[in-house]
């Protein structure tokens, strides 16, 4: 079983106290892991914490990408959303190249505040 990220159980606890039930935590799928799921979403998180934003990115992207592609086959209603924290979506997801390999990709952004142990926003 894959590592679970830093701010997992922050976006964990962000949700449950918007009234989500989590019932898999993680859910499996054939290829890999999400964190967890509720009703008809699955969410993976990403910390952004490494060196490098961009390396990461490029991984948070391939992961979601593969992800949402084995969900197709397993459970085709849930829609799966990419959890960032707020920090990054301020500073590294404003720029052009960034915003358009997400809309591009339909990469719906979950987007949770570390200091306020919140979700912020969802971006679909």
């Amino acid at each position: 079983m894959p590592a679970k990220d830093k701010f997992h159980e922050l976006v964990k606890t962000a949700l449950e106290n918007q009234g989500w039930t989590i019932t898999d935590d993680p859910y499996h799928i054939d290829l890999g892991f999400v964190d967890f799921y509720n009703e008809k979403i699955a969410i993976e998180i990403k910390t952004f914490l490494a060196p490098s934003t961009i390396s990461e990115f490029h991984t948070a992207v391939g992961q979601f990408i593969n992800y949402r592609i084995a969900l197709e086959f397993d459970d085709p209603e849930r829609t799966l959303y990419l959890a960032i924290p707020l920090g990054i979506h301020r500073k590294f997801f404003k720029y052009s190249f960034i915003q358009t390999v997400i809309e591009r990709n339909q990469i719906p952004l979950l987007v949770y505040d570390t200091e306020k142990q919140e979700i912020s926003e969802w971006i679909k």
